[in-house]
């Protein structure tokens, strides 16, 4: 009787005891350091950890410094090239994946696609550097934009799968005994059922992009470095509340970023 009361008792994993206290230091240790960074962001001090008093201060000196912006701008126009690019991949892929019917290697192709969130990432940028040297190509940007398509595919990939399997394929069947062909049975029916999924992999494609640092500081050229990269140079010097600032526009755009593909992915499962 006793043993049955355990069992029912510790049914649950948030009925084991000390559940609520590890998870506090858990999420402590995760986001206390983050909050820390976005109070002192506001520091009127030139120190970052010396807290004298609420200012603007920083905020203000980011957007009269040149080289951040040009920063910025690189790693939004690779963002805007690479997440795109990398959407259409994966969106064909799953289509294949999906609706392509029956083939022989169809695990192994969906496993092939999503190996890189397996693989570590140093070994993906080691590997494009020794590629992208062994064949000569030094373009700037569109060395850091080829790499990033390369690399967000699969993050773009899962998504739209998802939403793809989820779809009732009744509703593509029922168009074709319409006497619907396949491009109009795409464009009225598939299409606009996967648009959620389509956004959901594009912004977590987009913020991969935007937030990468391994990848672009190992392939980035001269003039192409981009904001995480910039941040690393500047955190080399000293941390100041400017990067403490500028971390703080990341972290908000960011999680503005992920809550729109929340809500996407929220209205893909409902």
């Amino acid at each position: 009787m006793q043993t049955k009361n355990k069992k029912r008792k510790f049914r649950y994993v948030w009925n084991f005891p000390g559940f609520g206290g590890w998870t506090a230091i858990f999420f402590g240790f995760l986001y206390i350091p983050i909050f820390i960074l976005v109070c002192y962001s506001f520091n009127s001090s030139k120190f970052a950890m010396i807290w004298t008093g609420f200012s603007f201060r920083w905020y203000a000196k980011l957007f009269s410094n040149d080289d951040i912006q040009t920063a910025t701008i690189n790693s939004f126009i690779v963002a805007f090239a690479a997440a795109p690019l990398a959407t259409i991949i994966a969106t064909f892929s799953a289509l294949a994946l999906v609706r392509g019917g029956e083939f022989r290697f169809r695990e192994f192709s969906s496993g092939l696609i999503t190996l890189p969130l397996m693989v570590p990432e140093i070994v993906t940028a080691v590997a494009t550097l020794i590629f992208f040297a062994s064949l000569g190509i030094n373009l700037g940007l569109i060395n850091v934009i080829i790499a990033h398509t390369v690399f967000c595919i699969p993050f773009a990939f899962m998504p739209i799968k998802a939403a793809l399997e989820a779809m009732d394929p009744n509703l593509e069947l029922a168009a074709r005994d319409l006497y619907s062909d396949k491009t109009s049975t795409f464009k009225t029916i598939t299409l606009p059922l996967l648009t959620p999924g389509i956004l959901s992999g594009f912004m977590l494609a987009f913020v991969i992009s935007i937030d990468d640092f391994i990848i672009t500081l190992m392939v980035a050229g001269g003039g192409a470095t981009t904001l995480p990269v910039y941040i690393y140079s500047m955190v080399k010097m000293g941390v100041s509340p400017e990067v403490n600032a500028v971390s703080s526009l990341m972290l908000a755009f960011s999680i503005f970023i992920v809550t729109l593909y929340w809500f996407f992915n929220r209205k893909i499962n409902n």
